[in-house]
């Protein structure tokens, strides 16, 4: 018997963003850090398709322009830039996170009950696949923890990446299909402009350093 096209949809979009989650527990436990920004390529070309899936299913057509932004953006430009920071600054591995691997996944299956129970109420509110709001949060507080564990400031950049995919998820599963264009916009430049602002810092911290461990900057003195 065929599925009416919305839930066709909405099974489609809870698989795309399981498997954005199922990358943000790679990132979690990957160490090298140019397989951590093909995680994230790979993430955000799973938000794109989501985006897209919404704008056709749906009618939501401004979020086509968000599908785009994020392509070129988050697939395609970003991945290449930071790609090309660790490249030139030869420091390609995370070396020693504060907590180690076992209870790192420990703590991100936490973080993901805690979001399904924090999330349960607004479910009314969420008209795409099922628990695609708690998969939304779960990134948002892994990104969190991620970017607390790392002590590479390439990878706490990925970690802000990935919260703020995140923020864009949580947005396309609530009723309005996404915040206002405008607003969606803002976001991406302001994410793009910061990113672009990091990698200089980072780069600044590997000639002073000698390291991307941002622990050093306690060494710094006024």
């Amino acid at each position: 018997m065929n599925l009416p096209a919305s839930e066709t949809a909405s099974r489609l979009i809870t698989l795309l963003a399981s498997l954005m989650l199922v990358f943000q527990l790679l990132l979690v436990v990957q160490r090298m850090l140019i397989t951590n920004i093909r995680l994230f390529a790979l993430q955000s070309l799973l938000l794109t398709a989501i985006a897209a899936e919404v704008a056709y299913s749906y009618g939501a057509w401004h979020l086509v322009v968000v599908a785009v932004l994020t392509f070129f953006g988050k697939v395609i430009f970003l991945p290449w830039l930071l790609t090309r920071l660790v490249r030139r600054i030869k420091i390609e591995q995370e070396v020693r996170p504060f907590v180690n691997m076992p209870a790192s996944m420990l703590i991100c299956g936490a973080l993901t009950v805690l979001a399904s129970v924090v999330v349960r109420p607004f479910t009314s509110l969420e008209r795409l696949g099922s628990n695609t709001l708690a998969v939304a949060l779960t990134l948002l507080l892994t990104g969190f923890f991620l970017m607390i564990n790392r002590r590479k400031a390439i990878t706490q950049v990925l970690a802000l990446l990935t919260t703020e995919n995140g923020v864009m998820l949580a947005a396309i599963a609530l009723t309005t299909y996404g915040m206002p264009l405008v607003v969606e916009m803002a976001i991406f430049f302001d994410v793009v402009v910061g990113v672009m602002v990091l990698g200089l810092l980072v780069f600044r911290i590997r000639e002073s350093f000698d390291s991307m461990d941002v622990s050093k900057l306690n060494e710094l003195k006024g």
